[in-house]
């Protein structure tokens, strides 16, 4: 697809850049140009660039005045004349990632990289942040890795999540698990889904009481009655603004101190 290729021209090229400044390059350099329209002209010298546009707002052609190429953002400006071209051509191009396994609808790689994806399809799976993907052969029956997420306990769900649903298996196990704190509120904590998984209260919108399902399994009960996590940053209540989450928190990087 074009809208993911980066497009690459060679050759004997004027590079003229201009902002607060103007520089004029000549030489066989390589432009490329990514698909988020950041343009990087490279020589035969180090790493940096001799010129480039992080984000161009347009990337265009000038063929009135001999310009391959300008790239315009705000005041900055590259402009490139190819006097003779060793190539101008289009590369499929995807984010790179750790591998993790191979797609089951293309035969693909899928890496991990802003959640999961196949560099050859292009098939993309959200995967939290804390979530550990299986590499070890652990496969759903679709053909797809299996991932670890920690919500309340350790579950082993499919990479799909059309095919095997956290937020279903979050709320089998903890829906109406806990009463509501609220004072005078008899209401039950019911599992629900408000950007992140949260346990609010049944009788919104009457009670608006709501907490964030932190990333870490229930270890125990906090003395205010709702249970504790035990997460990567240490033990914490379920209300994130409990004292004896606070308490918890601040005895863990104590005993760390020592």
């Amino acid at each position: 697809m074009i809208d993911d290729a980066i497009r690459v021209l060679a050759g004997d090229c004027t590079v003229i850049a201009e902002g607060q400044d103007r520089s004029e390059y000549r030489g066989r350099v390589t432009t490329l140009v990514k698909p988020d329209n950041t343009v990087l002209v490279h020589d035969i010298d180090g790493y940096q660039p001799v010129a480039w546009l992080t984000r161009a707002d347009s990337v265009s052609s000038d063929r009135a005045n001999d310009f391959t190429l300008v790239a315009k953002k705000d005041t900055q400006t590259v402009r490139i004349a190819a006097h003779d071209q060793d190539g101008f051509a289009h590369y499929p191009s995807s984010q790179a990632g750790e591998p993790i396994g191979d797609c089951p609808d293309c035969g693909g790689a899928l890496v991990r990289a802003s959640g999961v994806h196949c560099i050859d399809c292009g098939t993309r799976y959200g995967v939290p942040a804390d979530a550990t993907v299986h590499t070890d052969g652990s496969h759903c029956d679709c053909g797809l890795p299996r991932i670890r997420v920690e919500r309340g306990l350790a579950f082993n769900v499919c990479l799909d999540r059309a095919c095997e649903s956290l937020d279903e298996a979050v709320t089998e196990a903890f829906d109406r698990e806990w009463d509501c704190p609220a004072a005078d509120c008899d209401g039950e904590l019911q599992i629900l889904r408000r950007g992140a998984l949260i346990a609010g209260c049944e009788h919104y919108p009457d009670c608006d009481t709501g907490f964030a399902i932190p990333a870490g399994v229930v270890d125990g009960e906090c003395s205010c009655g709702l249970p504790t996590f035990d997460t990567q940053t240490g033990t914490r209540c379920l209300d994130a603004t409990c004292e004896q989450a606070h308490h918890s928190a601040a005895t863990v990087e104590t005993a760390g101190d020592n």
